[in-house]
């Protein structure tokens, strides 16, 4: 071979080589954490909101993204060593529902981004600082949740004008039912009515809770939203029509049997989460992406239990429902 034939052939190979290099390196593979209050089957369809939004940008589950999940099956005192697993994973960001788990997040670091998938009155709990400058490491999705739980007492006076007690379903291990409760005693003031809250820490507790709630005479009852207690919103549902209790609050609670539900779809903000993930793995900070809130709010009346109740639904409220069950 011709020295200039070798030359140009050594030439064209230093090239070649760096091109099949690059071509042969595997997709970087990211690596999120996600922190979950309850079960996997719990959250099964929000979680499928959640994939689908991360796939239409990019970020493949079991292609180059790893999603390590971490499930407190409803035990809210295992949350922090489930978070602190996830920083010890070394996470790029943990993915939460609820203000349980965004707090035990928070907790257990200031560095790693945080993205509620959605969590009631962010700025009340001390996750944010504020909605459009959330400071820290914390950003996602929060919603009106006093207000939501405080216009569930003024929807139960209104279908049902004669009552003066309605018990309140609260989880005592979730900071946001603080202000709710204040919320929701505002109002109950304000409607010359009394509140008193019951509280469940697990699934096991409901029937005693209803059990208290027959022996104070409450006349209705308001259930404030708290992963656990919506997972449990079938039960809880058939222990307030067992004991001819009214019931509102989230839509679990109308497959249940429950009077009437109000509150926001989760689904649509599990996939906006994904939005959230996608621009910080694309460099922005927590700290900069201001905190959206849901606007819409979803009202179902069951008929089907207000005439098993013997309660006649005001045209009032069957006008503005989305869904009337009958």
């Amino acid at each position: 071979m011709k020295r200039r034939q070798f030359v140009t052939l050594i030439g064209s190979a230093a090239v070649a080589w760096p091109i099949v290099a690059r071509a042969e390196q595997p997709a970087k593979v990211t690596r999120i954490g996600f922190l979950g209050a309850v079960s996997a089957e719990d959250l099964r369809i929000h979680l499928d909101a959640l994939r689908e939004g991360l796939r239409d940008l990019g970020h493949v589950e079991g292609k180059n993204l790893i999603i390590e999940y971490r499930w407190a099956e409803g035990k809210y005192d295992r949350l922090p060593k489930l978070a602190a697993e996830l920083v010890r994973l070394d996470v790029s960001i943990i993915v939460t529902h609820g203000t349980p788990g965004s707090l035990a997040a928070k907790r257990a670091t200031a560095t790693v981004p945080i993205v509620m998938a959605i969590s009631g009155d962010a700025v009340a709990t001390g996750l944010i600082q504020s909605i459009a400058r959330p400071g820290g490491n914390v950003t996602g999705s929060t919603f009106f949740f006093p207000e939501l739980n405080a216009k569930r007492v003024d929807l139960l006076k209104e279908a049902i004008p004669p009552i003066r007690l309605i018990g309140v379903l609260v989880n005592p291990n979730n900071a946001s039912h603080v202000p709710a409760l204040r919320a929701m005693e505002a109002t109950a003031r304000s409607l010359q009515l009394e509140i008193h809250p019951f509280p469940a820490k697990e699934p096991g507790q409901f029937a005693g809770a209803f059990s208290a709630m027959v022996e104070r005479r409450v006349e209705a009852v308001a259930v404030v939203d708290d992963r656990m207690l919506i997972a449990g919103g079938r039960t809880i549902a058939k222990l307030a029509m067992t004991r001819r209790l009214p019931i509102i609050g989230g839509r679990e609670l109308i497959e249940g049997d429950g009077l009437m539900a109000y509150g926001v779809d989760f689904v649509p903000m599990y996939r906006r989460a994904a939005t959230f993930v996608d621009k910080i793995l694309k460099g922005a900070k927590p700290a900069d992406l201001p905190v959206e809130q849901a606007a819409k709010f979803e009202l179902v009346v069951n008929l089907r239990a207000a005439r098993a109740l013997g309660i006649n639904m005001p045209l009032s409220i069957l006008l503005r429902a989305d869904q009337v069950i009958e």
